[in-house]
């Protein structure tokens, strides 16, 4: 067994705070950006955020609120 410590997925959160990421919406919209911060909803704050629809990019915005009832999924993201 194992002794590395496991994150649970608010650990796993409260770390890529700063750095950043992709977050897709239930409508296949991908945004990138900076984590800025979230809560237990799932609500994301993002910097630097960028809008890509199917691949491409679309807009560019300083900062974004993603209701977190729209987010899909989260992840990693190197820039």
């Amino acid at each position: 067994m194992s002794t590395a410590k496991r994150l649970n997925p608010s650990d796993f959160l409260r770390q890529m705070i700063g750095k950043p990421v992709v977050v897709k919406l239930n409508s296949g919209v991908d945004y990138r950006g900076i984590l800025s911060c979230l809560d237990g909803f799932m609500n994301i704050a993002l910097e630097q955020t960028e809008e890509y629809v199917d691949g491409q990019l679309q807009a560019k915005y300083g900062d974004a609120f993603l209701r977190g009832n729209n987010v899909l999924y989260i992840s990693t993201h190197r820039r």
